[in-house]
């Protein structure tokens, strides 16, 4: 199985299934002599791991990281970083009654006919449990990019609920279970999942993240785009179906004067009145904040029962019992967090190469 890995100069590697001993990941391209411990890394972790709240999978990990190599006296070496998670709460029995089956909206159908196996515990790596390998790596990217890059996450919508974007407050974000801006959404929220989870469904959610200190110049024009980049890290995340950067899909009924970001010099440097290019024109950074929207479906594995196959070929149902998140969009913030710095932090490797 490849398709493991991404990035250029800074590159990293995942392994583990959710129901295995471990999961880890090894990056490669890390600078030495750059800052770094566990607890830079587990401050991350922490944002995304599971059973927090009652609106996220009641699966009890610690996350708790160990780095393996490329580090000594807190530094890193240049060589590569390895990095562990074991897993200390998977139920595999909880499994064993849809061994056979397809669920519906997952990976199940599509590993089997391609591998002529799967690891139907947690849906092996197609199991959103990897996505703690991607914060860890985004963490590293972090300490990369340095304190100028300030990279943030938001939740703006759940189902169809969507927050007031004039009481948009980042103070809010940290205060609420829900990463969420709108601190008068955070009850409409609790609400309407409450009643989901009791019903036994699930559902979707909007994500946005906000780039602040981008300087002009990253990414690489036609086929390295950063946008490009910025769009596959975060469609590679489990559940994502859409991305939009910038003013994305609404750009197509705005007219032509709409859509420009006209420039002044304001104070002797280049500026934009708007930006609705989201920070970057021709793949490249342009100086302004970077912005990315992408959206996730509804969770998957639900007690209501669904219409599906086993593996034989027989028509059936299957409901999926278990520790599920009845939003898992509410996880994936920290996730689009780190994708978003990973790629960051390969372009910036890039920009230094050649500067």
């Amino acid at each position: 199985m490849s398709g493991n890995s991404f990035g250029h100069l800074f590159k990293f590697t995942t392994f583990g299934e959710s129901h295995g001993r471990a999961i880890g990941c090894v990056i490669d391209g890390t600078p030495p002599n750059i800052p770094l411990t566990e607890k830079d890394i587990q401050i991350w972790l922490d944002k995304r791991k599971p059973g927090q709240t009652r609106f996220t999978s009641q699966r009890k990990e610690t996350d708790a990281v160990e780095i393996l190599s490329g580090v000594f006296d807190n530094k890193t070496t240049g060589a590569p970083i390895g990095l562990l998670i074991r897993n200390i709460d998977a139920r595999s029995k909880d499994y064993d009654e849809i061994k056979d089956l397809y669920r519906p909206g997952h990976a199940d159908y599509t590993y089997h006919k391609k591998y002529i196996n799967r690891d139907y515990r947690g849906s092996g790596r197609a199991s959103a449990r990897e996505t703690a390998c991607r914060v860890a790596a985004g963490a590293v990217a972090r300490k990369v990019l340095g304190p100028k890059y300030d990279i943030r996450g938001a939740l703006t919508q759940i189902g169809p609920h969507q927050i007031d974007r004039n009481h948009w407050d980042w103070r809010q974000v940290r205060k609420n279970s829900f990463w969420c801006p709108d601190k008068n959404m955070v009850s409409h929220w609790e609400n309407y999942l409450d009643v989901l989870r009791k019903s036994g469904s699930s559902a979707g959610a909007m994500i946005e993240i906000i780039v602040r200190g981008v300087p002009v110049g990253l990414g690489t024009p036609i086929y390295d785009k950063l946008d490009a980049d910025i769009a596959k890290g975060i469609m590679s995340i489990n559940a994502v179906k859409g991305v939009e950067i910038g003013a994305g899909m609404e750009t197509a009924s705005f007219t032509g004067e709409q859509n420009a970001d006209e420039m002044r010099m304001i104070k002797g440097k280049a500026a934009f009145t708007s930006n609705h290019a989201g920070g970057i024109l021709g793949g490249i950074s342009n100086g302004e904040e970077i912005i990315t929207r992408f959206a996730v479906k509804p969770t998957s594995s639900i007690v209501t029962p669904s219409k599906t196959i086993t593996t034989s070929g027989k028509e059936t149902e299957v409901s999926t019992k278990g520790r599920h998140d009845p939003c898992v969009g509410i996880r994936a913030v920290p996730v689009g967090e780190a994708m978003v710095a990973c790629v960051l932090a390969d372009h910036y490797l890039r920009q230094k190469a050649i500067s």
